[in-house]
């Protein structure tokens, strides 16, 4: 699922290409494209024909864009979401599932989503945030992030600290991919329990944690295969540098010793045997 970084570069496509725009039609070519709009695909495409779109905003990894009537098109990448910006005459993709076309006559906005896990909505009212994800923290990489209370609130839990990165309501944005990259910088084993955590170990993860997304936003994030994509069609590389994540059994690019894969939450955890020891007293 793309994380904070892919979807930080689609918002920033999306700000480019169809901020201060205005919505001409809609089209729904699938429903369960927009099954989280309740009211239905006609009262959707009712909404946002002859809205102005008037930027681009992310909370984690949700994208929103506010329009001049006070909603906002809230969407959701899933597993395989897209959101495309493609000239008129493009072919239809195989898996387009909405199309957005605008008064100026130019460049089209498409959802394509092949496994429809995503899906788009129109939250009246929800502009400034929209209220399906008022409760989702604010990510580290948010001027507003607050490390003070991060810290405080990871240290009081009693869970392991990859759950930790992964609750969306301590800390959004972070995924299975950068929790392990960020861990391995910090040479934190995924199952550490947060109470036995110091405030330094907590502030040096969040720095590699700002540190690793940082480094994937420059590079566009991390596409391992051809479903993640910018608005452009265009695939990240920041999977090249990945240090542990999708490594198993590869060397450990600061010691050399194999790679571990350990089974997680009907996922996986990467880790350096020798950077990362499991501790005696890990929570799972």
């Amino acid at each position: 699922m793309p994380e904070l970084p892919e979807v930080e570069t689609v918002r920033a496509g999306l700000e480019r290409w169809v901020s201060g725009r205005t919505i001409a039609s809609v089209e729904v070519m699938h429903p369960r494209a927009v099954r989280r709009h309740l009211a239905g695909a006609s009262d959707f495409a009712g909404l946002l024909a002859g809205r102005t779109i008037l930027g681009a905003r992310r909370r984690g990894k949700y994208l929103w864009l506010p329009l001049d009537s006070g909603d906002a098109l809230l969407g959701h990448l899933g597993m395989s979401g897209q959101l495309l910006v493609q000239p008129v005459e493009a072919p239809d993709e195989t898996h387009l599932r909405v199309r957005l076309r605008f008064t100026d006559g130019g460049r089209e906005l498409r959802f394509v989503d092949q496994r429809t896990f995503g899906g788009l909505a129109v939250d009246p009212g929800g502009a400034e945030l929209p209220h399906p994800i008022q409760h989702i923290a604010r990510d580290p990489v948010d001027p507003l992030f607050s490390d003070t209370e991060f810290i405080a609130r990871t240290r009081s839990r009693r869970t392991g600290i990859k759950r930790a990165l992964l609750d969306q309501s301590l800390i959004s944005g972070v995924g299975n991919i950068y929790a392990d990259e960020a861990l391995w910088r910090s040479k934190l084993h995924w199952a550490r329990p947060t109470e036995t955590l110091t405030r330094p170990a907590v502030a040096l993860l969040l720095a590699s944690v700002r540190g690793v997304l940082g480094d994937a936003l420059l590079a566009g994030g991390t596409s391992f295969d051809s479903l993640y994509v910018n608005v452009n069609g265009e695939s990240g590389y920041f999977d090249r540098s990945l240090a542990v994540y999708g490594r198993r059994d590869e060397p450990c690019p600061r010691c050399g010793t194999p790679i571990r894969r350990d089974p997680f939450m009907n996922r996986s955890s990467y880790t350096c045997p020798r950077c990362q020891p499991r501790p005696r007293n890990a929570r799972w």
